[in-house]
């Protein structure tokens, strides 16, 4: 065998341990990775405990505290309407976090209708917006309080 040809298997040699590492290297790492996520597959005397969960069945028309405790609505003339009607698509959530004059409840009915495939809500447009305009009006936001009781200081310039 010529020097050439010793060095070019020499070469091979070590390209080949090269790659056995760094695929050794791989493997290793996805198992570490693996062990991290889940440290129990090496118990093999690990005991699965089944859980049953039993669901709590909420009373649908349970009153709390002068609140609906299915929807948070508050219990008053309209509560029942509203939930029918506006439950039926989304959550109360979504109408408890908003709080609007009647012309803007109007409004967005009107845009759900236009929009969302809201139905002819009738007579029960007047009833839902009576409701969501007396209980769910909009909040002035004033300035903060003013600050009092502080000791002020005056900065130094250096």
């Amino acid at each position: 065998m010529t020097k050439e040809a010793t060095y070019i298997n020499t070469i091979k040699k070590l390209y080949r341990s090269l790659m056995l590492f760094v695929v050794s290297f791989i493997l290793a790492g996805g198992v570490l990775v693996y062990y991290m996520y889940n440290p129990d597959m090496l118990d093999f005397n690990l005991k699965q405990e089944t859980i049953a969960l039993t669901p709590v069945e909420i009373d649908e028309d349970l009153i709390e505290n002068g609140v609906h405790v299915r929807t948070g609505f508050i219990e008053a003339e309209g509560y029942t309407t509203v939930i029918n009607n506006c439950t039926n698509c989304h959550s109360s959530k979504i109408v408890l976090q908003n709080r609007m004059s009647a012309e803007r409840w109007n409004a967005t009915i009107k845009w759900m209708q236009e929009t969302q495939n809201l139905w002819d809500l009738g007579r029960n447009q007047e009833i839902i917006v009576n409701y969501l305009a007396t209980n769910y009006p909009p909040i002035k936001k004033g300035r903060r309080m003013v600050l009092t009781n502080i000791e002020w200081y005056e900065l130094e310039d250096k």
